[in-house]
């Protein structure tokens, strides 16, 4: 096993963290109709809850620490939130990766920040949320930009990094982050190509599982892969039927056959029923899922 990181910069330099939740996730409707993205359970964990413990366990808490932006369903996320973190509503429509982050340019005030995607599944066998990417910030000066990232299938491919993905979290220093204006835009173009170019862009590779969750293939991927080869059923489920290697939530009432799927919490599948690599949200809602 590797030195573990201890996620901690040079002396002097301080550190903030942003969770971007307002996006619509447009690839995931018709699920993302009725809830937001980031709000999408994954082992019956909603995704920013996942994003904050991942903070939380590189000692990042609170709203002094922590901010966590919002537009699209944006009263679901604020109420998630709750006092955990500093909220940024976005008004009319989302701001984009960077607008997002650049409309928290006076609560960023002078620090650094790490920018986390909340749809970002990462899972790390030999390290728990936050250790896990405690590589980011080792050592970091203030002054160039990390992406964490792992090796791309395709190294020359449109999109990639030093032959690497990004895999949903980066590191922003305050001297790119104070001219980014409140408008809409994407850090790819507005701080990572340009870093790059100037030679001041770091990959700093993530050695266990990534995904987006952007779509519903990769969505009920990680789903199965945060409920390991024997499922995952919450004891609050009701469950007469037969359940297979799948995801049931708080409340979901399960009286057919679910195979490789996620049930969410509440919902119902009725008796007769089968569903495989599927989602399944109240009583008539099924996404396909396989790939």
């Amino acid at each position: 096993m590797s030195t573990p990181h201890s996620g901690t910069p040079a002396a002097g330099v301080e550190v903030c963290a942003v969770v971007l939740a307002a996006g619509e996730g447009t690839r995931l409707r018709p699920l993302t109709e009725r809830v937001p993205k980031a709000l999408c359970p994954v082992g019956n964990v909603p995704l920013l809850d996942r994003a904050l413990a991942r903070l939380a366990g590189l000692g990042l808490t609170g709203p002094q620490r922590v901010a966590v932006n919002a537009c699209y369903l944006g009263d679901q996320v604020v109420a998630r939130v709750g006092g955990r973190a500093h909220l940024s509503v976005e008004p009319d429509a989302p701001l984009g990766t960077a607008g997002g982050v650049g409309r928290l340019r006076d609560w960023i005030a002078g620090r650094g920040v790490l920018v986390g995607n909340a749809d970002a599944y990462l899972a790390d066998p030999q390290a728990p949320p936050g250790p896990d990417i405690a590589a980011l910030l080792d050592g970091w000066d203030g002054h160039g930009v990390r992406l964490l990232g792992r090796p791309a299938d395709d190294p020359d491919a449109p999109g990639t990094f030093a032959g690497h993905d990004f895999v949903g979290f980066s590191l922003l220093p305050w001297r790119l982050v104070r001219d980014l204006p409140a408008t809409f835009g994407d850090l790819v173009r507005a701080v990572w190509r340009p870093a790059e170019a100037a030679g001041a862009l770091t990959v700093v590779p993530y050695r266990g599982t990534f995904y987006d969750t952007g779509t519903p293939a990769d969505y009920l991927a990680a789903n199965l892969h945060a409920a390991g080869p024997g499922g995952l059923v919450d004891p609050a489920a009701t469950v007469d039927g037969r359940v297979r290697a799948s995801v049931v939530g708080a409340g979901a009432r399960v009286h057919g056959d679910v195979d490789r799927s996620v049930v969410w919490p509440g919902a119902t599948v009725a008796a007769g029923e089968r569903l495989r690599e599927v989602i399944r949200a109240g009583d008539d809602l099924t996404v396909p899922a396989a790939r």
